[in-house]
């Protein structure tokens, strides 16, 4: 048998257990898995070492500023950065580029600026904001999914000029019109006018310390924010994602909405895992801004409870970099930058897998079969590139994220390939990190040599399928009583 490429020694899941095979791939796909490699040829081995080979890992929620802001971050050093976590594909938000992605135009614009740079492959969220809705431009929702998006982003809250937050009637009618076409409507779930009273109401009293941002936007504009949500979703029929969640409330109102049967997900973000706002944004202040903001231990318990039962449904980032001299902190047109007017925001792409890893698989919070699904498996599956990827299955794309689960490692801010050289997740030690990094067949990171894909290599992932996740939740007693 003639084939591409052998990944030879690749340790990859079998539930919860592993199995050591060697993995062939011809024309970028999976072509099978052999105990022995008599009788094949190929042109060239991939050496996995015995490491864990994972189906290659899926960040559904980027925000790399390109084209547009790219003083901030653009798509090579973005994807450089994910490749280098152990990324194979990520999923790019509509609002922080110029154009805002809010119509076939746009989106070609934005494609065809960033393509060239690509070191991992790509898919695309579409957008619908509150202007669009005042100005009747319902076409663009239909027109945006039959181009190949895969979800839909609202803003409950503002985010960046060009693209405006929904009222709660404008957002009714987004999800009336993303319901039609079977897609995803992903929503920054804050109550906008509760966290906008609370934010003037500390700054008028001066508070000017890094907790108070997290104390404005307080937990119950997020409660409030996924109850409107999950009543709209049970209105329209509208298949309901949380984005970003940072509340152990948010996930029991999740795992209580699929006990209904309501068509509702969530994900969470490793910060949300492992920090809180008392000592973080104590220590960190503006480098630890973020929307919505970090919250308590007992949420950092609650979030990683909700991965284990199914009311989390996977991991991704919200990788939101900002330039430190201007948008962090400093002086900027006479203003000096504090806690309430520096940009919310932080890096994430290249610390989600190995955080999962060290952190969840290797202290025992998940187990392997619960890995898989929350950094592959479950996003691909919701926003319709599955098992093109997120799989080990023959004919899948041939993604593979290759962990050396014995390396133990620091996080250091200034050692990214990301622009942004800040991390409040910065000194933190991990056991495991990503060994290579494969991408259709082809190898874009190796611990050691760096990023060593070619720009314009990564390819632009449309929707395949709409397929819906099901999870069975696991609980007892009152877990899920809001």
């Amino acid at each position: 048998m003639k084939v591409d490429v052998v990944v030879t020694n690749a340790r990859i899941p079998q539930g919860d257990d592993t199995v050591l095979t060697n993995i062939l791939v011809k024309d970028e796909k999976i072509a099978g898995f052999v105990s022995e490699l008599e009788g094949v040829t190929y042109d060239r081995e991939i050496d996995a070492k015995g490491h864990l080979t994972l189906p290659g890992c899926f960040d559904s929620h980027t925000h790399f500023m390109d084209p547009g802001f790219e003083h901030r971050e653009n798509f090579l050093t973005g994807t450089s950065s994910a490749a280098a976590g152990g990324l194979t594909t990520i999923m790019d938000m509509p609002c922080c580029s110029k154009p805002s992605v809010r119509s076939i135009p746009e989106l070609e614009s934005k494609l065809n600026r960033i393509k060239d740079k690509a070191i991992i492959d790509f898919a695309f969220w579409g957008g619908v904001t509150g202007e669009d809705i005042r100005n009747g431009d319902y076409h663009v929702v239909q027109e945006q999914a039959d181009y190949g998006v895969c979800a839909f982003k609202v803003y409950m809250t503002p985010s960046v000029p060009t693209y405006e937050r929904v009222t709660d009637p404008e957002m009714l009618e987004a999800f009336r019109l993303v319901a039609k076409t079977g897609l995803v409507v992903g929503i920054h779930a804050e109550n906008f006018a509760m966290c906008d009273f609370y934010v003037k109401k500390f700054q008028a009293e001066g508070r000017t310390d890094g907790p108070a941002w997290a104390e404005a936007r307080l937990e119950l504009a997020e409660k409030a924010a996924i109850q409107l949500g999950i009543s709209f979703a049970e209105e329209t029929g509208a298949r309901l994602h949380i984005v970003h969640m940072s509340t152990g409330i948010g996930a029991k109102l999740v795992g209580a909405a699929k006990q209904k049967g309501l068509d509702v997900t969530s994900e969470a973000c490793p910060h949300y895992l492992m920090l809180n706002y008392q000592d973080s944004m104590t220590e960190h202040r503006q480098f630890a801004k973020i929307a919505p903001p970090l919250r308590t231990k007992k949420d950092n318990e609650e979030l990683w409870e909700g991965l284990q039962n199914g009311s989390v449904d996977f991991m991704g980032t919200d990788h939101a970099p900002y330039e430190i001299e201007t948008e962090k902190e400093g002086v900027v047109d006479g203003v000096a930058l504090d806690i309430w007017n520096s940009f919310p925001g932080i890096p994430g792409v290249e610390t989600l897998v190995p955080i999962m890893v060290s952190e969840g698989y290797l202290k025992g919070r998940l187990s392997l079969s619960r890995l898989v699904e929350v950094l592959s498996t479950n996003a691909a599956k919701q926003y319709g590139i599955y098992p093109k990827k997120g799989a080990l299955h023959i004919g899948s794309d041939a993604d593979f994220t290759i962990i050396d689960l014995e390396k133990e490692w620091t996080i250091d801010q200034k050692e990214t390939y990301s622009m942004a050289k800040y991390n409040p997740l910065h000194g933190i030690k991990l056991k495991g990190k990503p060994y290579k990094t494969v991408v259709r067949g082809n190898t874009v990171y190796e611990d050691g040599k760096g990023i060593v894909g070619k720009p314009g290599y990564g390819q632009f992932v449309k929707r395949q399928n709409i397929q819906k996740l099901s999870r069975t939740i696991h609980f007892s007693g009152n877990d899920f009583r809001p």
